[in-house]
């Protein structure tokens, strides 16, 4: 067992706290100014199949002119955050200790090459990715109203093989731990498709979810807060604090995004946070865990791809709309109803995460 002494906690909510103030200061600003720029929400006509999809104009269609990339503002407070106590770190106002932190845990603020590094990484550069989607859905200036499946899919298939470089050729990553089992030997290969599969799968799910008022983003939060607690129990304590920032700065989000929404998040944000859940869910060894607390976002998934199956096998729908969230609004259940209730799930999903992982942090667990 380690010890971490209590006041190392107040470096996370050093972090934590600048990250909230810095993006509820901001987003208030940001909602203006894409107002001005007309950078705001288009209603998709077509399923994703393609084809026409009436149902679902008909229950968005007072959604449309909602400002979106919201992801934009989480993205620059958690950079700003990242800077900020790199800068403090640099300073000695970390290591010295004024925030009474140890010197050896957090010499360089939330930077550290074996636990922020790759999550940092996967959060901005898939974000761009977002930022690109979406300006090109919001201003039309494709023919498939945004990056086609195709070139997404892609592009998170190259971002999967560099975190699967990352961690089997620089972390020496081969195995699986599963929770009060051991650890499973995979091999080199077996992780690396693993590794790919879990960053692309969480980018997409996450990114199908995003479909009502605070809906994907409270179950962000619930997620990013069970891992961060998980990396604090495990002696990941930069990653720790890393996760708060998120968890921070979506519920300054949430402050402007529940029911009615005064802006959503875009594909800016869901997926480059669904990226980033996947990674850090590696980086905690804790797969089995986000398969638990990442449930809604699975349900979500399947619920798409046995709807593609049902229309194209059974030439007939399993459910009313895919994903779903939408099923149930077709159903005539209240859009604050829905989230509501897939938050509390989610929540309950997280605390059976939070256990099984805190009991299953074995022999390098934290004892405070």
């Amino acid at each position: 067992m380690k010890e971490l002494h209590i006041e190392n906690l107040l470096f996370l909510g050093l972090c934590s706290g600048l990250a909230f103030l810095f993006a509820l200061w901001v987003y208030p600003f940001f909602i203006r100014w894409v107002q001005d720029l007309k950078l705001t929400q288009k209603i998709r006509t077509e399923d994703v199949t393609g084809k026409a999809s009436p149902m679902f104009t008909k229950l968005h269609a007072h959604k449309c002119g909602t400002p979106t990339m919201g992801g934009v503002v989480m993205l620059v407070a958690i950079g700003v955050t990242v800077l900020l106590t790199w800068v403090l770190s640099k300073t000695g106002v970390i290591s010295s200790g004024i925030l009474n932190v140890q010197e050896n845990w957090l010499p360089t603020g939330l930077l550290s090459r074996g636990e922020t590094y790759l999550p940092i990484f996967t959060l901005f550069a898939v974000g761009v990715l977002g930022v690109i989607d979406d300006y090109l859905n919001i201003t039309e200036k494709s023919a498939q109203k945004g990056l086609s499946a195709r070139v997404k899919l892609w592009t998170l298939i190259a971002f999967g093989v560099l975190a699967a470089w990352w961690f089997t050729m620089k972390l020496g990553r081969d195995t699986v731990h599963i929770s009060g089992w051991g650890d499973l030997a995979i091999g080199v290969a077996g992780y690396a498709a693993l590794t790919v599969f879990t960053v692309v799968g969480t980018a997409n799910a996450v990114n199908f979810t995003d479909g009502l008022d605070g809906l994907a983003g409270g179950l962000l939060a619930i997620a990013y807060a069970v891992f961060g607690a998980i990396a604090y129990f495990k002696v990941q304590p930069i990653l720790a604090a890393f996760c708060f920032v998120i968890v921070a700065v979506l519920v300054a989000f949430l402050w402007f995004n529940v029911p009615p929404a005064k802006i959503y998040m875009g594909d800016t944000g869901s997926l480059a946070l669904g990226a980033t859940l996947g990674v850090i869910a590696l980086m905690t060894d804790s797969l089995v865990i986000l398969a638990l607390v990442g449930g809604i976002f699975i349900l979500e998934t399947i619920s798409i791809v046995l709807q593609l199956f049902w229309k194209k096998f059974l030439k007939r729908k399993l459910f009313l709309i895919a994903p779903l969230h939408h099923h149930f609004e077709a159903k005539g259940w209240s859009e604050t109803q829905i989230v509501m209730r897939f938050w509390i799930l989610g929540a309950i999903a997280g605390a059976a995460g939070l256990l099984l992982g805190v009991l299953g942090a074995g022999a390098n667990a934290l004892i405070l």
